[in-house]
């Protein structure tokens, strides 16, 4: 198998396309070769020995078109080393306290749980008042989210180094 990653990721807005782009940063400077993608664009994963999977989470769900990746690809990416990342909480803190142990949605555990994902990862999130439809904003405002850039990239990056030290192993 090749010693490619592939960086695939569902946006809405495009916090979690940053995230995407900031991991495949780090591989690179790695020494990993890695393709950052959309997973409406990826139709093939044979060219790749590991993915990172990202998704936005947006009341405590992700993005329809990465549980349809996950669900597609769930053989293919059971063969591979795979890490998964999930991004969205906004405040200071843990994300994964703020979340209250969520790391997964409901319907994608059972098929993580099939894949053995390496490890899965939990990122603040990035609310732009500026891009919300006004029914985001009514949700925001109903459930009082901290609105604003959270995401930490320092973590992020400690995260994909981490990834990239156990590919390189």
């Amino acid at each position: 198998m090749p010693d490619k990653v592939l960086v695939a990721y569902a946006s809405k807005h495009g916090a979690t396309a940053e995230i995407a782009e900031k991991i495949g940063e780090v591989l690179a400077r790695s020494g990993l070769e890695a393709d950052v993608q959309p997973v409406k664009k990826v139709k093939d994963l044979a060219p790749y020995q590991a993915v990172i999977l990202g998704s936005a989470v947006y009341i405590g769900m992700w993005r329809k078109d990465a549980v349809r990746f996950v669900k597609a690809n769930q053989s293919a990416l059971a063969d591979r080393k795979v890490w998964i990342f999930s991004s969205g909480p906004t405040g200071e803190g843990d994300p994964v306290e703020l979340l209250h142990g969520w790391r997964l949605p409901k319907k994608v555990e059972p098929i993580a749980e099939a894949i053995k994902p390496r490890d899965t990862a939990v990122f603040h999130g990035n609310v732009d008042v500026a891009t919300l439809s006004g029914m985001e904003k009514m949700m925001i405002g109903k459930v009082e989210a901290p609105t604003g850039d959270f995401r930490d990239w320092a973590m992020i990056s400690a995260w994909a180094e981490g990834v990239a030290a156990e590919l390189k192993a």
